[in-house]
């Protein structure tokens, strides 16, 4: 059993170490990385499957089923896979269309460290690649009363096209009015605290005795929309999302002293006296963490809230005109041409480019029979996406003569 996994291993993996896989037709690929073997595929119908993930430990020649984390893609006829850094393998799938056509499966990266620690077992992720262009979401905190709220109101209004909120999760139960995916995403609590350790939540807090939090995949569903997603949270959420993989623009909101702040809150008259002393105390604290950690990029100062919301729409690059139309912020460079990736395909990989060339494609289809997937920009990951990819034809990128003839 042992001589045969052995073999298997090593027929797979063939090529796969210096960045060219040939032609695949096969159920499975496989690529080398230091004493293991990742075997990507299926043993059996990828096309109505999930494509599966095992290791083969070439020291102890033992099979290694991992734990795999994130949305796993689906199969299809035929895929390539390229090692990537070390620590990521990129899957380009045949016979599906170019927005599904890239995956990457995460064998080493910061957050597949940490859960491998978290579980103490082996540990892989996918990430689905998306090809275009994206505005990076946007975390806005500051004390209570210093009005980021009405300043994100104000956004929300003038840009309704550009911007959107993302859904919390909750393990309360929903009130007549609401609805779940709606209001709030509805869950029990043990599925919500596998989640969390399972890190696929920016944020969480306990609140009266139920849980509440942002996920990585409610941000990602906004930014799929074409929107620039907004979370209004704490310093303490926003120190968790930096430490995440979602990239993020990080602003603070300050009053123009503490003694303003205090004015605000107590002209609203809609808390106790009790309420006010602890919002306060919260504020000094954010305060202190919000200027001095280093953790928010932009500071700005709302001692006038026209002025204030003109700085912040300055630093969102928004030229203040409300029908503005943010399509071409998130086109994509790709050739429309090419709607589908064939069956019958090979893949070389050259720097930060991967050279995609269709078999017959040209002859078949009157078109051109070469692409690049250009990975150069990509940024994020498991487990949300990986985005910024972008796809051209062979005669818009420059690639090594030498290698184009292997």
């Amino acid at each position: 059993m042992g001589e045969t996994a052995a073999f298997l291993a090593r027929d797979l993996s063939k090529d796969s170490s210096n960045g060219f896989v040939s032609k695949s037709k096969e159920l499975q690929t496989s690529v080398n990385l230091e004493d293991k073997t990742y075997v990507i595929g299926g043993d059996g119908d990828t096309l109505t499957s999930s494509i599966n993930v095992k290791i083969y430990n070439n020291s102890t020649g033992e099979w290694v089923f991992p734990m795999v984390l994130g949305t796993k893609p689906t199969g299809s006829k035929s895929h390539c896979s390229v090692l990537l850094g070390g620590n990521r393998i990129l899957i380009v799938k045949g016979d599906c269309s170019v927005n599904d056509c890239a995956w990457f499966l995460e064998v080493d990266t910061k957050f597949v460290g940490q859960q491998r620690e978290n579980h103490g077992s082996e540990v892989v992720a996918w990430s689905k690649g998306v090809i275009g262009n994206f505005e990076k979401p946007i975390v806005i905190s500051g004390p209570s009363g210093v009005g980021k709220g009405t300043l994100i109101s104000k956004l929300m209004n003038d840009f309704p096209s550009m911007f959107g909120f993302s859904v919390s999760h909750t393990t309360r139960a929903p009130r007549n009015y609401e609805s779940d995916g709606v209001h709030y995403h509805f869950t029990d609590r043990n599925t919500m605290e596998q989640d969390i350790k399972d890190g696929k939540f920016l944020e969480f807090a306990s609140v009266h005795g139920n849980l509440y939090g942002t996920s990585i995949e409610a941000v990602e569903v906004v930014t799929d929309e074409g929107k620039r997603c907004i979370l209004d949270i704490d310093v303490q959420g926003a120190r968790s999302v930096r430490a995440s993989s979602l990239e993020a623009i990080f602003i603070f909101i300050c009053p123009p002293s503490f003694q303003e702040l205090e004015k605000r809150l107590r002209e609203r008259g809609t808390e106790t006296e009790e309420q006010i002393e602890k919002r306060l105390l919260n504020a000094k604290k954010e305060l202190e963490q919000g200027q001095s950690t280093g953790l928010f990029d932009h500071v700005l100062i709302n001692d006038d809230l026209d002025n204030c919301y003109e700085q912040l729409k300055k630093l969102l690059s928004l030229d203040g005109n409300p029908n503005i139309n943010t399509e071409l912020a998130h086109k994509s460079e790709t050739v429309m041409d090419l709607e589908r990736i064939p069956a019958n395909f090979s893949v070389m990989k050259d720097d930060q480019k991967i050279l995609i060339t269709c078999v017959d494609f040209e002859t078949i289809c009157n078109k051109p029979s070469m692409f690049v997937l250009d990975i150069s920009s990509m940024s994020g990951g498991a487990p949300g996406r990986t985005r910024g990819l972008n796809m051209y034809t062979l005669e818009s990128v420059t690639i090594d003569d030498k290698l184009i003839q292997n």
